[in-house]
């Protein structure tokens, strides 16, 4: 399967609309490929806090709309990284969308960890309380976002779930490009699935964004690194190796850890 990674350019200069334009011709331009993903609250800004509440949307506002009609047009899986949603008792939330080829919204996630140590998402958002996995025609995706990466308990409750593949957006800062390299890498070997990563580039909210998206193969490899500007990081993904790996090195039948107990009479 092919994937790719559309790293945009999220910054104050452009407004939501505009943004979203953009994306959709980006993403139509991407016919024959199997999966685009986009990054993490591409629409509002990841570090635009004081416009949260005026940018948030329904399930049913202008983004899922568009996505829907870009994926269908393209005729490609598209995980539209995330949005900034209001759920229908006005709690914000964190949301990444995925829609199938022909543009029906088939699985949404809201972010588990919510960044910002008493501050920005941790106190402006709710928290999603589910690991989220979903069918595809190139196996079980899993969703994640961003902070999720810092917590591994999450991507082995993916994997118990069926995840082959685990997608994360991201608007992730720049000075910390290294953790987000190191946590990628180590995310899909330790799970033992190709992990890809969608980070915004440019800089919004006075942080300027990592970039560098990246397909990780469950061996460690980096297939795909993009740099630091806007652009679309493409991999090639062959999935059986996900089995192929889990039976040469089958570290996680071994597991003693963090696995129901046997009921004992």
């Amino acid at each position: 399967m092919r994937a790719s990674l559309i790293q945009l350019r999220v910054d104050a200069t452009e407004s939501a609309e505009d943004r979203r334009a953009r994306a959709v011709r980006t993403i139509v331009r991407r016919a024959g490929d199997d999966l685009v993903v986009l990054p993490e609250l591409w629409t509002a800004g990841a570090w635009a806090h004081d416009t949260w509440d005026r940018d948030a949307e329904g399930l049913d506002g202008p983004t899922v709309a568009l996505m829907a009609r870009a994926a269908r047009a393209a005729g490609v899986w598209l995980h539209a990284g995330s949005i900034l949603e209001r759920g229908r008792d006005g709690t914000l939330y964190n949301t990444a969308l995925v829609f199938d080829r022909d543009g029906e919204l088939r699985g949404h996630y809201r972010k588990i960890h919510r960044y910002g140590f008493d501050s920005g998402e941790a106190v402006l958002l709710g928290a999603g309380d589910a690991a989220t996995t979903l069918p595809t025609d190139f196996g079980t995706l899993g969703l994640a976002i961003c902070y999720d990466l810092r917590f591994p308990e999450l991507f082995r409750a993916l994997v118990d779930a069926g995840a082959e593949l685990i997608v994360v957006p991201a608007a992730w800062p720049a000075g910390r490009l290294e953790h987000l390299r190191l946590f990628a890498r180590t995310r899909a070997v330790e799970e033992q699935v190709f992990l890809l990563t969608c980070v915004a580039a440019g800089e919004h909210g006075g942080v300027r964004q990592a970039g560098h998206s990246m397909a990780v193969h469950p061996w460690g490899g980096v297939l795909a690194e993009g740099g630091s500007g806007e652009q679309v990081v493409t991999a090639e993904l062959d999935t059986s190796e996900v089995g192929r790996v889990r039976k040469e090195l089958p570290v996680l039948r071994d597991r003693v850890l963090g696995i129901p107990a046997p009921v004992r009479a």
